[in-house]
């Protein structure tokens, strides 16, 4: 079955994430974690993306950007790929591929979950229990959106300029927003969005996307047509 193409709409955010094939490590060095984000920034100005947060874990990575074209995300995720691997194999003498496949992505509602979608992603070392806080690890945005750190990679999203009319007023309420915790039901439907490409969003959110790109924008619900002889049948023979 041919793979549908993602969702696109310029302007509106998308959580990205890639992942080393069979879940092996992508980053051994600091050279590499600096290569990766050079290259990541220089494919996001050819391309018309911007990046508002990252992390870069040992063996995937999170990103959550929004292009300005419409297959500008494709191209810099094709572009860096194609240059990381090149870089990969020829530092550690190695062949063939090292991502899992096609990165998955999702579109976010960004009222709704552009600032969760931020946080979960600064949060992956802490989940993983390599750090004891985000602003230990230093291979993602939290130094920037939480204190200011200088980034030239990341172009802060409106929602997040909205935060306060100073940087410093931004940068407070931000991490005043990590003092919450990220419910789990909130974690997993942001996994499972993103890995299957679902929209993510409210329905308003969701029909406009439907609107947008003609497409089904979540899944159908399980169960098939309830008024089906079939699904009738399958009901009486549960009992």
């Amino acid at each position: 079955m041919a793979r549908l193409p993602r969702f696109v709409i310029p302007g509106q955010p998308q959580h990205v994430i890639q992942r080393g094939n069979n879940r092996e490590v992508i980053f051994v060095s600091d050279d590499d974690y600096r290569f990766y984000l050079e290259h990541l920034d220089d494919a996001c100005k050819q391309y018309q993306c911007e990046v508002h947060a990252y992390v870069l874990m040992t063996n995937h990575v999170h990103l959550l950007m929004t292009p300005r074209a419409e297959n500008g995300i494709s191209k810099v995720m094709q572009s860096l790929g194609r240059r990381y691997v090149q870089h990969f194999n020829y530092t550690y003498d190695r062949t063939g591929t090292l991502w899992e496949g096609r990165y998955k992505a999702t579109l976010i509602d960004s009222e709704q979950y552009l600032l969760t979608c931020s946080r979960c992603i600064e949060l992956n070392p802490v989940r993983a229990q390599m750090v004891n806080h985000p602003s230990e690890y230093p291979w993602s945005s939290y130094c920037y959106n939480a204190l200011g750190t200088v980034n030239a990679l990341l172009i802060p999203h409106l929602l997040y300029k909205r935060l306060g009319k100073s940087s410093d007023a931004r940068q407070r309420v931000y991490r005043q927003l990590f003092r919450a915790r990220i419910k789990e039901m909130t974690l997993e439907e942001i996994r499972e969005a993103t890995n299957k490409a679902w929209v993510m969003g409210n329905d308003r959110f969701k029909a406009k996307v439907e609107k947008l790109t003609a497409r089904q924008a979540t899944p159908k619900a399980r169960g098939g047509d309830r008024k089906s002889d079939d699904y009738q049948e399958s009901q009486i023979n549960r009992v």
